[in-house]
């Protein structure tokens, strides 16, 4: 093989690698499919999509998309809301079905929701389809102490007007759930809020509840009414169980008072015996200073002695014990 034929081998090469990393990075491609879909966008816009990191097929796709369904939206805008972190492809199917249904949505509006972190086509979607949201267990007392427990379906339609910075479905099922226990607790008996669910849900409806969200309450249904407990009996049982232990613990007081007085009493009883013993002890001295000084004879002193064997003789008969040491040590 010559030089001649070697030299054009490696030209031929030399050109099909330019070409193929010319139409890798310029999506010749694609430019096609958007002009003959009517949508002219200059190959230059192209590749400084590639240049800013942008993938051409995520903007010129939605954009053949929009152009077809009737939008008057450019490239730049997309591009802009991607770079912005948003879902293109999103945002023009939500875009495309406003259109369908007649909501007023446009571009900036529809952008702002989707960077706000809300889905921007199921928004749209939930305006035309009304969703129903349940809540759970809610649980009310009503004035007769009976429990109710109700369970709602609240079904909603989205306001595009109050998705950017309107409450979620939380705010409303949290409303609800207020909204039911008030009604039940202002209804003077449950069988009252058993004969008539319906009024828990026209009396929810009158409050507003759908103020400052993101949706529009469109109506409330009570989807099962339950009896529960006997709050009223259980709260009386407690007050009676809490009041008999405050009886017991002031009778224990005053049982407590009452011994702590006896006791005093018993020790003021001993010391009383003790001063009568003390004054017992000076009798004999008293008797024998009036010998000695003659103010009684000696015979006064045998008549009282006589007095004092016939007393102690009387209550040893009758069982009765009149010394001072014989109480002291019972």
């Amino acid at each position: 093989m010559g030089s001649g034929s070697v030299t054009f081998i490696l030209i031929i090469v030399i050109i099909v690698v330019v070409l193929s990393l010319f139409f890798t990075f310029v999506p010749v491609g694609l430019w096609v499919t958007a002009f003959f879909a009517g949508v002219r966008v200059k190959i230059s816009t192209l590749i400084g999509m590639r240049l800013r990191r942008v993938a051409p097929s995520k903007i010129i796709n939605p954009l053949i998309k929009a152009t077809k369904a009737g939008l008057h939206l450019s490239a730049n805008q997309l591009e802009a809301h991607y770079l912005a972190g948003g879902n293109v492809n999103t945002l023009v199917d939500a875009l495309i079905a406003a259109q369908r249904a007649e909501i007023p949505l446009d571009f900036d509006r529809g952008a702002a929701i989707d960077l706000a972190g809300r889905n921007v086509l199921e928004a749209v979607q939930v305006s035309v389809n009304p969703k129903v949201i349940e809540t759970p267990l809610i649980s009310a007392v009503a004035m007769d102490g009976i429990e109710v427990i109700a369970k709602a379906k609240v079904t909603v339609r989205a306001n595009i007007d109050r998705l950017v910075g309107g409450a979620g479905e939380e705010t409303i099922i949290a409303r609800v759930g207020e909204g039911i226990v008030t009604t039940v607790g202002s209804a003077k008996s449950h069988s009252q809020v058993l004969e008539n669910p319906d009024s828990i849900s026209q009396m929810v409806l009158t409050k507003g509840l759908d103020s400052g969200t993101a949706y529009e309450i469109l109506s409330i249904d009570i989807a099962d009414v339950d009896v529960g407990r006997n709050i009223g009996a259980k709260l009386q049982t407690d007050q009676a169980e809490a009041d008999k232990r405050i009886a017991q613990a002031k009778a224990e007081e005053r049982r407590a008072m009452a011994v702590a007085s006896e006791q005093e009493m018993l020790a003021e009883i001993k010391r009383m015996r003790s001063k009568v013993v003390e004054a017992e002890s000076r009798i004999p001295i008293a008797i024998a200073k009036a010998l000695e000084e003659g103010n009684i004879g000696i015979m006064d002193y045998y008549r009282m002695e006589n007095i004092n064997s016939d007393t102690k003789m009387r209550n040893s008969i009758s069982g009765v014990d009149t010394s001072n040491s014989n109480k002291d040590n019972k």
